[in-house]
């Protein structure tokens, strides 16, 4: 199914808002991590936003992501502010992690021999 433009523009708007949030979260925090955000995909309605994250060291994954869904509400009241003036309805927020650059490091792991292969 296609996204429609406003779907894309919602979507962009989101995520650069979450981009430029994260990075502040992270630069005033006193761990040394970084989330940044991969993906926004929003629903034809624009009532559902899912934000997949990445989030380095992969070692902070689960603790970061559980500050993230407690925070959820603060996320979306922060998310109103910034874009009352362009929709009716801010959209819930969804966040996944994002393992694509893991499962790409794995892949050329394997390629190279390096990976615990089976067959070997």
């Amino acid at each position: 199914m296609n996204e429609s433009n406003r779907q894309r523009k919602v979507a962009q708007i989101i995520q650069e808002d979450f981009a430029e949030l994260f990075r502040k979260q992270a630069a005033e925090s006193a761990q040394n991590f970084l989330v940044s955000v991969s993906d926004v995909k929003v629903t034809p309605d624009l009532g559902i936003a899912k934000i997949h994250l990445s989030i380095f060291p992969t070692e902070l994954r689960k603790p970061i992501m559980k500050e993230i869904e407690a925070n959820k509400a603060q996320y979306r009241n922060y998310l109103g502010q910034k874009m009352a003036k362009q929709v009716r309805i801010i959209p819930d927020l969804a966040f996944y992690i994002d393992t694509t650059l893991d499962d790409v490091e794995r892949i050329e792991k394997e390629l190279k021999g390096e990976g615990d292969n089976p067959i070997l």
